[in-house]
């Protein structure tokens, strides 16, 4: 029930977005013959996600998501309102055009985060790669429908109105997110600070193979699609000769194939590996986009804009499903954010290049090169694989006894030295190196700082690895950060310890010199129970 709810408040949400989306960029172009000016509608709409969309995720991961959706939602409403008013009241214009797009798109990357973050708790594991393309099907419904309704009333009565209805759909989410249920926090102890938040989101990705993969291919899809949404008006006012109308129809045939493409995505994600599906999806968009850049027939640009819908969502609910089947529940906001900051970054940056191209030479031109560098990226990256994560990259390992001190440090003390000392046998020594190298991005990802191991000089065998974690706060979130797979990593390495000999571990804590009584009441932390 409460998915259901959730659901139908995502599909509102969508459709609201999509509405504003379409009729913005269509307003633009009748205010303004440049390409470039109506390309830098989906820059509005997209630069905030560059700007705020790493807070978003680094908030949702922090606060109630229900809070975040309630406001963003509030503030998508109150700027499409403005907008629908300020058009009907023949007060609208290209920078003012701009700017409340820009609100809306500031709006949208506060939400995005928290609500594709919040399907995981509403849904079990086992059924989350059919949620993903649910909600990949409610947007695209919501593409298919939006643009066409849009464009209708457009039509019909003006633009003001469309805005004004697309406003009004952002009340179902509002209504939906006033009944979920207060998110307890991911971790127990000190709630992270938002800066601070940001900094681990960023960590995480950087140091997660799995998710650098994953956030690379949004952004090497993104830049070279990013030219049909910057070009679809023009393409519908000048290569193709359509109205309103038109551009409506074409829009509306995008949406159509990406419900196809997001139906069939649990079957194929079941039959074919992710990486699988994401590289023939780019090779459907390229055909696509050819198609669609050497026609000036109105039946094959539609029948293009539907073949490029289900590649369309068919890479980008995929890739979906693959980051939020990767990041643990403590980053999950986080890792989503990053994606979503990496999509929007490059339709951003995206669409002034093939606006620019388009302004030069035509939008055929632009549509043919935009295909060409997709063509020559994945060429060029084919090494880089993605892949779904597997239940042991998302689930706590167990927890760790309470540490057992004479004094608790405070939370923002710091820095955290942590020495696990090692005795290896001497024919063990080099399948122990290589082994501890796969500690390292575990220990990073979750909080470390720095890391290293050092070889004992004085006693053959003997190793220590040593990390720093930023403060006391942050280093008891990362003992309850690690997953299945990062415990069992762990555990290959103490199965190398010499028989008899515990592994030990000391925790120290940085002090302040100039402190006496601090630094001799501070102890260091002694024991053989793990990090």
């Amino acid at each position: 029930m409460a998915f259901r709810h959730f659901y139908f408040g995502t599909i509102g949400s969508a459709l609201g977005y999509t509405m504003q989306a379409t009729v913005a960029a269509w307003l633009m172009a009748t205010i303004t013959p440049s390409p470039l000016m109506v390309a830098l509608v989906q820059t509005a709409s997209t630069t905030p996600t560059l700007l705020f969309g790493l807070l978003g995720g680094a908030l949702a991961d922090i606060v109630d998501r229900r809070k975040i959706i309630l406001v963003a939602q509030s503030v998508l409403l109150v700027a499409t309102a403005i907008l629908g008013t300020a058009t009907l009241t023949n007060s609208i214009g290209p920078a003012s055009l701009l700017a409340l797009t820009f609100m809306v798109g500031v709006g949208f990357t506060f939400y995005q985060p928290a609500q594709q973050a919040h399907v995981n708790e509403l849904v079990p594991s086992r059924d989350l790669h059919r949620a993903v393309a649910l909600g990949a099907v409610a947007f695209n419904v919501a593409r298919a429908a939006g643009p066409a309704c849009a464009g209708a009333i457009a039509a019909w009565i003006g633009s003001g109105s469309a805005f004004l209805t697309s406003a009004a759909c952002f009340v179902i989410m509002i209504y939906a997110a006033r009944h979920l249920k207060p998110r307890a926090h991911a971790l127990p102890g000190v709630p992270e600070r938002l800066l601070s938040g940001v900094q681990s989101g960023l960590r995480f990705v950087r140091h997660s193979p799995g998710m650098r993969a994953l956030v690379f291919r949004n952004f090497s899809f993104a830049v070279c699609a990013s030219a049909f949404w910057a070009l679809l008006p023009v393409i519908a006012r000048d290569q193709l000769k359509l109205g309103a109308g038109g551009f409506g129809l074409l829009s509306a045939g995008f949406g159509l194939g990406a419900i196809l493409g997001a139906v069939s995505i649990p079957a194929q994600l079941q039959r074919r590996s992710l990486n699988s599906v994401v590289l023939s999806a780019n090779l459907l968009w390229t055909l696509a986009i050819l198609l669609i850049a050497v026609t000036d027939s109105a039946i094959f640009a539609v029948a293009g804009t539907f073949v490029a819908g289900m590649a369309w969502v068919c890479v980008f609910a995929s890739l979906t499903a693959g980051t939020q089947s990767t990041a643990p529940a403590w980053v999950r906001a986080r890792a989503v954010g990053s994606s979503i900051v990496a999509v929007q970054a490059s339709l951003a940056i995206g669409s002034i290049i093939w606006g620019t191209l388009a302004s030069a030479m035509g939008t055929h031109v632009a549509l043919a090169a935009s295909a060409v560098a997709l063509i020559v990226m994945q060429g060029l990256s084919y090494r880089i694989r993605v892949v779904l994560g597997s239940e042991a990259d998302v689930t706590p390992g167990f927890q760790l006894p309470e540490l057992a001190m004479a004094l608790q440090p405070m939370a923002d003390d710091g820095p955290v030295l942590i020495q696990v000392e090692y005795l290896i046998p001497l024919g063990q020594r080099d399948k122990f190196l290589q082994a501890i190298r796969a500690v390292e991005a575990t220990r990073r990802r979750n909080g470390a700082m720095s890391w290293r191991v050092f070889a004992d000089l004085g006693e053959e065998g003997r190793f220590v690895e040593r990390f720093i974690i930023s403060s006391w706060a942050e280093y008891v979130r990362l003992r309850s950060r690690a997953t299945v797979a990062d415990r069992a990593a762990h555990t290959a390495i103490e199965e190398f310890q010499q028989v008899g000999v515990p592994i030990r571990v000391s925790r120290l804590i940085g002090v302040d010199l100039g402190n006496a009584r601090f630094a001799s009441e501070i102890p260091t932390i002694v024991d053989l129970d793990g990090t």
